[in-house]
């Protein structure tokens, strides 16, 4: 008996020596579609995502000595082999040096190209060599859709490359830029942007750039699932007027116009106009600025209420009516003068 019991002993310990170690289970190392996607389109797009820094004088109040101080941080893209960068406005605005690390982590100083406030947008332009820059295809941010995925990278609390993933929440929303015009048509998205990821991509499942992470919504400065991106073919217009004049083309008609605040204090519907440009086209159409009577007061000229039949309320109104026409074209001006509105075909002219 004793030696039977002995036998089954070395059996089981034979066969436990000779047993292979279990190989993973096939479902642990399975990657869904959709992960695939994902993982994919970070190692094709993060090449081309950078950290900006934006650098400032201090003077130290101690030793009265000036010296440099990081005053915010953000991300960008690369927008071509030339060197150039998109970001955005408020996460270099007010900067005295601009630094611009790329995935490999080489630092480079930047030169500020352009800067759109109204937009917040901005290009920048390092030297680095053209084997070391890496652009993103771009997409069109027409063709989008709610519910369709979004992925956004960026630099969210300076923890570099981050990816997070969404999808489209909602479309056509408006925010406010840093120099307090709207930006129209922006794309809403829940995946998680945090302060960090101001000025990087938001692309789709193709790995296109279809916007510009700008804003959260947030009572507590952390992503809630609100997110804000600049549409592409916004960035698309901007970028190369940024380039080629260092600020938005827009054409004008020559006049100076009175502040929002101004019109709502008297409680003028419309944009006041405050002055005429001598010879420039309101001039010659007899668009008429404010004026002085006998007595010296100022008297209310024309207010601008209409742009090619569209109602203009704000200053913003007009300025964005602007900024989708060019130079030669010709528009007509509605505005209300002592009661009466008056019509001005007026031709647009090349800013001065």
């Amino acid at each position: 008996m004793l030696s039977r019991l002995l036998a089954a002993c070395c059996l089981l310990l034979a066969t436990a020596a000779s047993a292979q170690p279990a190989e993973t289970p096939d479902y642990l190392s399975f990657k869904t579609e959709d992960e695939a996607n994902s993982t994919e389109i970070y190692r094709g797009a993060s090449p081309a995502v950078v950290h900006v820094t934006n650098v400032a004088l201090q003077r130290n109040f101690f030793s009265r000595n000036v010296m440099e101080v990081p005053q915010g941080a953000g991300s960008g893209f690369v927008w071509d082999r030339n060197g150039l960068v998109v970001t955005n406005f408020h996460v270099i605005a007010r900067a005295n040096r601009i630094m611009v690390e790329l995935q490999d982590g080489s630092d480079w100083e930047a030169t500020v190209i352009g800067v759109a406030p109204e937009k917040d947008l901005a290009v920048l332009r390092i030297e680095a060599p053209e084997e070391q820059l890496f652009p993103l295809p771009i997409g069109d941010s027409t063709e989008l859709e709610i519910g369709r995925k979004v992925l956004a990278i960026g630099n969210p609390f300076g923890l570099d490359t981050t990816l997070t993933t969404g999808v489209v929440s909602a479309l056509g929303r408006e925010i406010r830029a840093p120099n307090n015009r709207v930006i129209r048509n922006v794309i809403q998205t829940d995946a998680a942007i945090n302060p960090g990821n101001s000025g990087g991509p938001l692309l789709n499942s193709l790995g296109q750039l279809i916007g510009v992470n700008t804003a959260i919504y947030s009572p507590s400065g952390a992503s809630a699932g609100i997110g804000f991106a600049i549409p592409v073919n916004t960035v698309r217009e901007v970028v190369p007027q940024l380039i080629s004049f260092g600020r938005l083309y827009r054409p004008v008609i020559g006049i100076e116009l009175a502040s929002d605040r101004w019109a709502r204090r008297y409680r003028i519907d419309g944009v006041p106009v405050v002055r005429t440009f001598p010879g420039l086209p309101a001039d010659k159409a007899g668009i008429r600025g404010a004026w002085r009577n006998n007595r010296g007061e100022w008297m209310l000229g024309d207010v601008i209420v209409g742009l090619d039949g569209a109602a203009v309320k704000s200053s913003d109104d007009y300025l964005s009516f602007m900024e989708q026409r060019k130079p030669g074209d010709t528009v007509t001006v509605t505005t209300r003068r002592d009661g009466k509105e008056r019509d001005f075909r007026i031709e647009l002219a090349e800013p001065q």
